[in-house]
């Protein structure tokens, strides 16, 4: 008797977290990420966003060590300021600094304020290679994914308040169980794979970035190669990341829609003949 009431509750409990879901979707849905033209959930203005990428950028170099006036400190900021040109955006105040840490990683936040941890440049051995990791940085600014990952969380800890007000009012000793079943299913169901729904995109506005800027788009495969040397390939099911090997598979991709394009292109303006390559892609390096 008891397992048919839970059998029901569940029942009854799906549909009402379905219609919220759906709601929520309804309203947040009104906005395409560049390039992939990808359908997003984003709950919060432009406005707020900012603010919160403005705030979040300055508590952040408080705690860090920022290098100032170096080469690689200069490199940063006028490989970023030349991406950002291509991007044309007025609105986001860009800003790129090189801070002292050994982690290879880089982050942005809203509003164009890009970050690069000096352990990256053990990795990114050429400015083109510098450059796949700003213009994947820029991408994300640009896709507003962290408005996007605020929101995507909003919907979820909603979900979970009404499941626990739904549960406690019919089955309360069940209400530890879900939080711990719920917690797992947000995690491993939503919120890693959007994560690397988002790198992967990334990947893919970064690369066309790095194209219209003039850089070697074929150098990004080098640099996830150089990313991968020395690591053990985890399982990507436990992480908010592609692993290596997806992300080279995924840029080859990219990159030869680019080529096809550009091909596309030189044939309606003259006859090429079949040797004809595309200069503008840099040299096939990888």
């Amino acid at each position: 008797m008891e397992q048919r009431g839970i059998l029901f509750i569940g029942k009854k409990f799906s549909k009402y977290i379905l219609a919220l879901c759906t709601i929520f979707i309804f309203i947040g849905c009104t906005h395409k990420a560049p390039v992939t033209n990808r359908s997003q959930m984003i709950l919060m203005s432009h406005s707020q966003e900012m603010a919160l990428g403005e705030q979040s950028y300055k508590q952040a170099l408080s705690k860090a060590k920022v290098i100032r006036g170096t080469r690689d400190a200069n490199r940063i900021k006028s490989i970023g300021y030349k991406i950002a040109k291509v991007v044309n955006r007025n609105d986001y105040k860009w800003e790129f600094n090189l801070v002292k840490d050994k982690a290879k990683n880089a982050f942005c936040l809203p509003g164009g304020k890009v970050v690069v941890y000096t352990g990256i440049l053990e990795v990114a051995k050429n400015d083109d290679q510098l450059a796949t990791v700003i213009a994947h940085e820029i991408a994300h600014a640009l896709a507003r994914h962290g408005a996007e990952r605020v929101s995507t969380g909003m919907v979820a800890q909603g979900a979970q308040v009404l499941g626990n007000i739904l549960i406690g009012s019919k089955a309360p000793h069940l209400s530890k169980t879900f939080n711990i079943a719920y917690g797992l299913g947000a995690q491993y169901g939503v919120l890693l794979p959007y994560g690397r729904l988002q790198e992967t995109e990334a990947d893919e506005i970064g690369i066309y970035l790095m194209h219209e800027a003039g850089y070697n788009v074929y150098e990004a495969l080098n640099f996830w190669q150089n990313m991968s040397e020395g690591k053990k390939q985890g399982s990507e099911f436990f992480s908010t990341h592609p692993s290596s090997d997806t992300r080279i598979k995924d840029i080859k991709k990219v990159i030869a829609k680019i080529e096809k394009t550009k091909r596309q292109t030189l044939n309606r303006k003259t006859t090429p003949s079949k040797d004809t390559k595309n200069p503008s892609l840099g040299k096939r390096v990888y």
